[in-house]
C-alpha cells in the first residue's frame, strides 16, 4: 500500500468549501471557509470577505451562495457561526449587539480572521463584510467598533439599527459606547469605508421586528420605523448627518430573503475590489432594481 502523507486529509478538508472549524480563541464558536484553489495569476494575498449569518444561523448556506463570486474575484470567504443559547439557553440575539455578558463577538470574529491568516495568505488589515437581517445588525455595529478593519460593509435588512446618538444608550444609540468597547466612535475612519445598505422592496412584514414582548425590544425602537425598509432609511439619514456616505439598494420584488439580494451584494463588492484601498468615498445614491 502506497504511503500517504499524514497531513493529506487535513489539506483536503481545509481547501475549497471547508468543514466547520472551531475558533481557537473560544471553541464555543466556529467558522466555515471557502478557499479558491490557487492558480497562476492569483494575488499574493487573497482579499477576505466575511459573511455573517442572521438569527436562523444559516452560515453554510450563505458561504455556499458566494462560492461563484469567490472563484470569479479570487477572494476567501469566512462564515462565522455563533450558536443560539450561549449562556442563556433561550437567547437568539446576543451576537447581534457585539457584547453579551462578557463575550465580545466582534473580537471573536477578529480572532477568526487571524486564525485564517495563519492557514491561508489573505489580506487582514481591511476586509469585506456582509450580513443580512440579524447579520446586518452585527455588520453595522461592527462598522462602529472597527471601521479601521473594513474596506467595505454591506448591511442587509436589519430589523433594529443603532444610530450614532450620544444621548441614547447602546444598542439604540451610542451614549455608553466607550464604557462597553473601551474606545470612542471614529466617525472620520467610518467615512473611509464603502457602505452598502440593501433591502427588498417587499420586506414589509412586521411580526419579527415590532414585538414589544420579546427580549430584543427597547423603548424608542418604534421611532426607527415600522418596516426594515424604513429602519434602514433611518440609519442612512443618521449616517448622512455625520458625513458618512452610503449606497442604498432597494431590490425589486424581494421580501425578507437574504439569498435574493446576494447578486446586488456581489455587484457592490465587485466595484469595491476594482478600487485601490483608501480611495475617495462614493457619492450617495439610491438604486432600484
Amino acid at each position: 500500500m502506497r504511503d500517504v502523507p499524514r497531513e493529506s486529509s487535513a489539506r483536503h478538508f481545509f481547501t475549497g468549501a471547508t468543514t466547520a472549524i472551531a475558533c481557537q480563541m473560544d471553541q464555543r464558536f466556529s467558522y466555515r471557509l471557502y478557499i479558491p484553489e490557487r492558480r497562476e495569476g492569483d494575488p499574493e494575498r487573497y482579499p477576505l470577505m466575511v459573511v455573517q449569518h442572521g438569527t436562523a444561523r444559516t452560515a453554510t448556506r450563505y458561504r455556499d451562495a458566494f462560492i461563484g463570486f469567490a472563484e470569479e474575484q479570487r477572494v476567501v470567504v469566512l462564515a462565522p457561526y455563533f450558536p443560539a443559547g450561549i449562556i442563556d439557553p433561550d437567547d437568539l440575539h446576543n451576537f447581534k449587539y457585539l457584547e453579551y455578558r462578557g463575550i465580545r463577538f466582534d473580537l471573536v470574529l477578529l480572532a477568526m480572521v487571524d486564525e485564517v491568516a495563519r492557514r491561508v495568505p489573505i489580506e487582514t488589515r481591511r476586509f469585506l463584510l456582509h450580513g443580512f437581517s440579524g447579520g446586518g445588525q452585527f455588520a453595522h455595529r461592527f462598522l462602529y467598533a472597527h471601521p479601521d478593519r473594513l474596506r467595505a460593509v454591506s448591511i442587509g435588512a436589519p430589523g433594529r439599527v443603532t444610530l450614532i446618538d450620544d444621548t441614547t444608550e447602546w444598542w439604540l444609540g451610542t451614549k455608553d459606547f466607550v464604557s462597553i468597547f473601551g474606545k470612542g466612535l471614529d466617525v472620520a475612519e467610518m467615512r473611509n469605508v464603502r457602505i452598502q445598505l440593501v433591502v427588498g422592496d417587499q420586506d414589509v412584514e412586521g411580526w419579527e421586528i415590532n414585538n414589544p414582548h420579546d427580549s430584543n425590544w427597547r423603548p424608542g425602537l418604534a421611532e426607527q420605523g415600522d418596516t426594515r425598509i424604513e429602519r434602514l432609511r433611518t440609519l442612512r439619514r443618521n449616517l448622512a448627518e455625520h458625513g458618512i456616505d452610503t449606497r442604498f439598494d432597494l431590490v425589486a420584488d424581494v421580501g425578507h430573503q437574504g439569498v435574493k439580494v446576494i447578486g446586488h451584494v456581489a455587484d457592490f463588492f465587485r466595484s469595491v475590489l476594482k478600487e485601490p484601498p483608501g480611495g475617495d468615498a462614493p457619492a450617495r445614491h439610491e438604486v432600484h432594481r
